[in-house]
């Protein structure tokens, strides 16, 4: 066992890994930070996407104690209680269907807007391409992706 610590959503945890904790099951079973879905456990679905160190990861492939002294953010970090312009951005474009991939997605898209708040379809489209979506055909979540970057400039940060 290996002592991790680390910054998830915005709070200090310290725990112990064993060489093969995946971050994943940190993160739903020991934290119940359930938003976090877990798909295929192969990195191919991105229903578990968190961003550590603010760059989309598969949470499926992520050791725990790679994460030592490192910052991940979940889908439930996201929101300070009221929805985030992405989450509204979302919803208003009907991109959320049956919502399994929703978590992933999302923390996809918050990734690309982090770094390039004015994305075009390009590039929207390459950084969602990583999670697999059976139920929205796509169109609407970079709609949404594109009303959330509109709005996050308006406001500013």
């Amino acid at each position: 066992m290996t002592a991790v610590e680390l910054l998830v959503n915005g709070e200090n945890v310290r725990c112990k890994a064993g060489p093969t904790t995946r971050l994943i099951d940190f993160l739903r079973d020991e934290l119940g930070l359930t938003g976090t879905k877990e798909g295929c456990r192969e990195g191919e679905c991105g229903s578990c996407t968190v961003l550590l160190d603010g760059l989309p990861v598969n949470a499926c492939l992520v050791l725990l104690g790679k994460c030592d002294g490192r910052s991940v953010l979940t889908v439930e970090g996201v929101s300070d209680g009221t929805l985030h312009p992405l989450q509204e951005a979302f919803i208003e474009a009907g991109a959320v269907q049956c919502g399994y991939c929703t978590p992933g997605m999302v923390m996809a898209a918050l990734g690309l807007l982090m770094r390039d708040p004015r994305p075009g379809e390009e590039q929207i489209r390459m950084a969602l391409s990583g999670n697999f979506c059976r139920c929205t055909g796509y169109e609407s979540i970079v709609k949404a992706v594109q009303l959330a970057s509109e709005r996050l400039i308006q406001d500013g940060p």
